[in-house]
């Protein structure tokens, strides 16, 4: 016989006890608060390589692949370079698998480049481009690696006694001796916000962006005035910006941005009154500020990233790439235009 109580309770009990995703956070907890445990992860785990802040990529055949190096090979390539397989404790952690197998990212920027590019047939290649390349599943590991990777060459020293720190062997945290005080990873809060007035949706450009391309508004949390929120943020930002006040909002998603040094995107949609048309531009912060229709929007949904030239020789709008937080605000856009009445 099955009692109603037991019933209702046994699954979640059964989940919890085999849960994937539980086993994977257990064990990165493990990982990070335990330098032995991660010592021995460091010899049966993979690594991400990386030459000052480039990530090395593979060619096979027409895609790009971020390859896992296996402990083994890493130390015999480090060997091969004439360098103590010690130099793998350099390695930051960035993750584990499905069946716990311990992710690592290692920067061999001591080491000459080329000549690694040789032993390993491959190349380092700049992270912004890199993203490009890739497929999906390296990019969120790359992203974080890197921006750990830069925070541990920044953060080499105590703010308050100037003594050296040192990172755990996970790399999750830094210590200065002296002091005692411990320094986490960090990453700065910026909104992203793609701004509508019912019928149409506002991008803009910078000047440092590819040729066409327009993307939602971004703008970082004040630092100026500490405590500001993430409201206040995004009203702030479209009335700096563009000259437009904000009457309704709403949150999205959220995404980690490796650039310029590791923030955190948290997506928004904003409501200016359909009245509110006239952009005043900020021209200290922005190229460029239009409204597009909903035409617009899907014909350069339909071309993908590479803009197209006109016969007049000007360049048609060129949206975010797929993986970017600021694609998929345009996305949810369009899909609400269209589930709106005729």
């Amino acid at each position: 016989m099955i009692y109603p109580g037991v019933y209702r309770r046994t699954p979640s009990l059964w989940f919890r006890l085999h849960s994937t995703y539980v086993r994977k956070m257990r064990y990165l907890f493990d990982l990070k608060e335990d330098d032995d445990i991660c010592r021995q992860a460091q010899n049966s785990g993979t690594f991400y390589l990386f030459h000052n802040l480039s990530p090395f990529l593979q060619k096979v055949g027409s895609k790009y692949l971020a390859p896992q190096i296996s402990a083994v090979e890493m130390k015999s390539t480090l060997g091969k370079l004439k360098h103590n397989e010690q130099m793998i404790e350099n390695s930051v952690l960035i993750g584990c698998s499905d069946a716990c197998m311990a992710y690592f990212a290692l920067d061999l920027g001591f080491l000459e480049k080329s000549v690694i590019e040789s032993e390993l047939k491959g190349s380092f290649t700049e992270l912004r481009k890199a993203l490009f390349q890739l497929d999906g599943k390296d990019r969120p590991l790359l992203s974080s690696a890197q921006a750990l990777l830069r925070w541990h060459d920044t953060h080499q020293f105590c703010s308050k006694t100037g003594q050296p720190t040192q990172k755990n062997v996970a790399g999750s945290k830094r210590v200065c001796r002296t002091s005692g005080i411990i320094y986490y990873p960090q990453m700065s809060p910026v909104v992203i916000t793609l701004v509508s007035n019912g019928s149409q949706c506002l991008l803009a450009r910078q000047a440092a962006f590819p040729k066409g391309m327009y993307s939602a508004l971004a703008g970082f949390c004040d630092v100026v005035f500490p405590g500001e929120t993430l409201e206040e943020t995004v009203r702030r930002e479209v009335a700096e910006e563009v000259g437009l006040e904000v009457e309704s909002l709403w949150y999205s998603a959220s995404q980690h941005w490796p650039f310029p040094n590791s923030s955190l995107m948290i997506a928004c949609h904003a409501i200016v009154q359909p009245q509110q048309t006239k952009i005043s531009m900020n021209k200290l912060e922005l190229e460029a500020a239009r409204w597009f229709s909903l035409e617009e929007i899907e014909e350069a949904l339909k071309r993908g990233p590479k803009p197209l030239k006109q016969e007049n020789q000007s360049v048609s709008l060129c949206l975010p790439p797929k993986w970017a937080i600021a694609h998929q605000l345009i996305q949810e856009w369009v899909k609400q235009q269209a589930s709106k009445p005729a």
